[in-house]
């Protein structure tokens, strides 16, 4: 009987780890892929990403303690297999709780360092292409939505004057 109490309790500590080490992950992995360059986003998939990337900090903090002191409990009974998983399987949480924590969309969406521009006569530009434009002081620049959807900021100076374009 105390054999079966005893699995008993190790299934529900491992279950409860699992949970809280899914958890912890998602709150990471899901905004990381759904709120990406280039990649459609539904409205419904980028409000819960959004959401969910606001309130990352504080449950994967709780979470992933959870989740550690869960993985100590169940390390003493662990095979060498068991072990391997429990360890790989933390080390993403852990991973997922810090970066919950970092502004990795600064990675993707970095300003453009060195930029040139072409006269209007020679661009290579497709009639349709959507720009965004500006002139100040007599000088006008153009930019190309595609480049700034990709980068989604440029810092530049338009007639003399100190502008960040963003898109």
């Amino acid at each position: 009987m105390h054999q079966f109490a005893e699995r008993r309790t190790s299934g529900g500590i491992q279950s409860a780890y699992w949970v809280c080490a899914f958890v912890t992950i998602g709150f990471f992995l899901i905004p990381a892929f759904v709120i990406r360059p280039f990649h459609y986003q539904s409205p419904r998939a980028l409000s819960l990403a959004m959401a969910l990337k606001q309130l990352a900090p504080f449950w994967t903090l709780i979470t992933g303690v959870v989740s550690v002191l869960l993985a100590l409990s169940l390390w003493k009974r662990a095979t060498p297999w068991w072990k391997g998983l429990l360890g790989t399987s933390l080390f993403l949480v852990i991973v997922s709780a810090v970066m919950a924590r970092l502004n990795y969309f600064e990675w993707m969406f970095h300003p453009v360092q060195q930029y040139g521009f072409t006269a209007a006569s020679q661009t290579k530009l497709d009639a349709g292409e959507m720009v965004l434009a500006l002139s100040f002081n007599g000088d006008a620049r153009a930019y190309p939505v595609r480049e700034m959807a990709y980068h989604h900021i440029l810092n530049d100076v338009v007639g003399g004057v100190p502008v960040e374009v963003t898109y």
